[in-house]
Order: structure tokens, then C-alpha cells, then sequence
């Protein structure tokens, strides 16, 4: 069979939460994309490291990885039906497995419910022509906070500031909470306590001149927009502070490469 499934054992799906915003779009796409260049390679280098003599030159190009993309909401298509859509193409091109990866970065409702609930169906209903795996969220790997402190070291600011989403439910900003404390740095959030606001005039009491705000997000989007614009009306309040904007995770380059440790 001569496909772009051909040759391929498994495939992998990353699900985002979707939006209306075309610029995310485009962030997902662009990631799927690096994870899916970065498995290709790493396929190059395992191909020779595997060859009993280093003289031998690999011919036949590896077959390219799977790395689809779905979303929860913001789409015409249901998650499940998504799924379904992109096993059967796998099933008829003799893939075997499918394992997909949740774009998110805390463990909310559609971590917990949402995104299992239409695993579950659609494995149902492909019963057992193909292994659907789910693996866990993105941001339960502890390896994001390396990706974090690397962008804090980048920025380099004597004070610094974690901002995230934040959740009203029992327990959804723990991991935000983890970060900061093992990082050290100070925590905001965009819905609940404490506010940008508030941190930064901590902060700017102690007459710092410079801080870094790193944004717990994956994808620019209407919120993080929204947290720049507040930032420049801080600037002109505190002119004697300068402020740093990180950016989202995604825009990261090491992104795929934690991406592809979870899912391999």
C-alpha cells in the first residue's frame, strides 16, 4: 500500500483545547510538526546507531511519523468522532496503535472528563481493530519546568513572576504551586488570587528594577494578549521597574523534544 500511513506501527494524536483565534491554529500545526521532524530524525540516527558497520549508508529514507491534530471545542467535529475518523485510516493502512497526548497543561475537567469520556467512546465503537492509548496531560510531565526556569535564566531578572490561568476547583492550581515553590519565584494568576497586579506591587515595594514574567500557557491566544496589554499599563505606572514577557510554551523550541519523551 502506498500511502502516507505506510510503513508506520503506530501514530500519535495531540489534542488541544481549540480555539477560535487562527493563530492557534497555526501554534498547534507548527508544533505538531516539530514533534513530527524530531521523531523523523531521531528515527535517521537509531537507523545507523543500529548498523554493525558505521560505513554503511542508510538508502531508504524512513517513513515519515504520524503526528495528527485534534481539538475538544471550537471545531465542527466532536473529539470522539475525530478520533474515529483517524483510526480507521490507520486501521486500513495496518497501523496498530494510536496514542494521544492532551494538550493541557493543568488537570481540569477536561483533562479529567471531557477528553477520556470520548477516548472511551470512540475506542467503543473501533472495539479492538486498533490500541488507542491516552497518555497522561502534558503538564503532568515534571520535565516543563526545566522549560520554564530556562526561559526565567534567559530573561534574567533579579525578581520573577510565574503567571498561569489559575482554577477555582479544590486542587487545580497545585501544579502551578509545585513549580513556583521548586523554581522559587513568585506565582499570579489571570481569574483568581493573587493578581498580576497585586505581585508586581510586592514586588516593586522592594524597589526591584527589573522582572521577569514567564506564562504558564501553550499557545498565544486572547488571554496571554490580555496579559501583555496589562503589562505595558503597569509599565507606565512603575517606570522605574522594567518588566520581561516570556512566552507561551509552545514558542519554545525544546517543546517537541519534551513532547516526544511522553509519547515514545
Amino acid at each position: 500500500m502506498n500511502n502516507k500511513f505506510s510503513g508506520c506501527s503506530s501514530a500519535y494524536l495531540l489534542v488541544s483545547h481549540g480555539s477560535r483565534d487562527p493563530q492557534h491554529q497555526i501554534a498547534v500545526e507548527k508544533l505538531a510538526a516539530s514533534v513530527r521532524q524530531q521523531l523523523e530524525a531521531s528515527t535517521v540516527i537509531n537507523q545507523y546507531r543500529n548498523r554493525q558497520d558505521s560505513n554503511l549508508v542508510l538508502v531508504n529514507k524512513p517513513q515519515t511519523p504520524i503526528v495528527a491534530i485534534a481539538q475538544l471545542e471550537s471545531t465542527a467535529r466532536p473529539l470522539h468522532q475525530s478520533i474515529i475518523q483517524l483510526g480507521l485510516k490507520l486501521i486500513k493502512s495496518g497501523i496498530k496503535s494510536l496514542r494521544i497526548l492532551p494538550l493541557f497543561l493543568l488537570p481540569g475537567i477536561h483533562v479529567k472528563e471531557d477528553i477520556p469520556a470520548a477516548v472511551n467512546l470512540a475506542t467503543e465503537i473501533l472495539e479492538e481493530t486498533i490500541a488507542i492509548e491516552l497518555l497522561p496531560y502534558l503538564g503532568s510531565s515534571l520535565s516543563l519546568t526545566n522549560l520554564i526556569a530556562t526561559q526565567f535564566t534567559k530573561l534574567n531578572a533579579p525578581a520573577r513572576i510565574l503567571i498561569s490561568h489559575g482554577s477555582s476547583r479544590q486542587g487545580g492550581n497545585r501544579p502551578c504551586e509545585e513549580i513556583a515553590s521548586k523554581l522559587a519565584v513568585d506565582l499570579a494568576y489571570c481569574w483568581v488570587s493573587p493578581s498580576l497586579r497585586s505581585t508586581i506591587a510586592k514586588i516593586v515595594i522592594q524597589k526591584t528594577k527589573k522582572i521577569a514574567i514567564v506564562p504558564y500557557f501553550l499557545f498565544t491566544g486572547k488571554i496571554l494578549k490580555s496579559i501583555a496589554a496589562e503589562i505595558e499599563i503597569l509599565q507606565q505606572e512603575f517606570p522605574q521597574t522594567r518588566f520581561l514577557l516570556g512566552e507561551p510554551l509552545a514558542e519554545t523550541p525544546e517543546l517537541a523534544s519534551e513532547i516526544i519523551k511522553i509519547i515514545k
